[in-house]
């Protein structure tokens, strides 16, 4: 059996999980979670009780959460010349970065924008807080980036760069700044992201579309059809 992939949208973080499967090309399967509709098909806390997206079933009937564990997961299972080691110390450091400091700097700006019981005033304040937490994120990583071409450094890229080509998305969703104006490392670097094979196909399904891929996405399946492989 296929490995399943449950991915949220719009704009989730998860788009660098398929990012990452299709640059690792072993078969595998998506299933579509939106995640504004409420409530959620109450199957779904098999695969996360926590109701938040990605997660990976995998092969054998067991679940993984979590982003990080996740990508690991998938490159630790799929070596491939095209994807750097996922035993390497600056991967987990990079995908810790990520996955913490800057995700987390996005936070009071999804609030802003999700929270419709807010205030002007309030509004206001999560922006600037926002604003800041992503300015020190995008200076640090505009920095790193100015002598290398991925992440980590060296011709290879890895999956903290499949990670990033959906969480960079926020900066430029949120509208705080002018990107290539402010951070053009950064701003070249996403874009070559953008333009990657791999995660225009992620971009397509995000808007439910069909595209090809590279041959390892075996389609959609629903949650109910895996009713069977979750002990349901």
């Amino acid at each position: 059996m296929e490995r399943v992939l449950f991915y949220g949208v719009p704009a989730g973080c998860s788009f660098g999980s398929i990012v990452a499967l299709e640059w690792l090309g072993k078969p595998y399967h998506l299933s579509r979670v939106e995640m504004m509709e409420h409530p959620w098909n109450p199957l779904y806390a098999k695969i996360n009780p926590q109701f938040q997206t990605p997660a990976l079933l995998l092969e054998s009937g067991e679940t993984l959460t979590e982003s990080m564990a996740i990508l690991k997961h998938i490159a630790a299972r799929n070596a491939s010349a095209n994807v750097s080691s996922t035993q390497d110390d600056r991967l987990t450091e990079m995908l810790a970065y990520l996955n913490t400091d800057f995700f987390s700097a996005f936070n009071p700006l999804w609030v802003a924008y999700e929270m419709e019981d807010l205030d002007d005033a309030q509004k206001a304040l999560l922006r600037t807080i926002g604003h800041k937490g992503v300015v020190k994120g995008c200076t640090y990583l505009n920095d790193l980036l100015a002598d290398r071409e991925w992440l980590l450094g060296g011709g290879q890229r890895s999956i903290a760069d499949a990670y990033l080509s959906g969480i960079g998305r926020w900066i430029q969703y949120h509208q705080l700044f002018d990107l290539e104006q402010e951070y053009p490392h950064l701003a070249c670097y996403l874009q070559k992201l953008a333009n990657d094979p791999a995660a225009i196909f992620a971009k397509a399904i995000e808007k439910g579309e069909e595209p090809a891929g590279s041959g390892a996405f075996m389609g959609h399946v629903t949650l109910d059809a895996l009713r069977s492989r979750l002990g349901a």
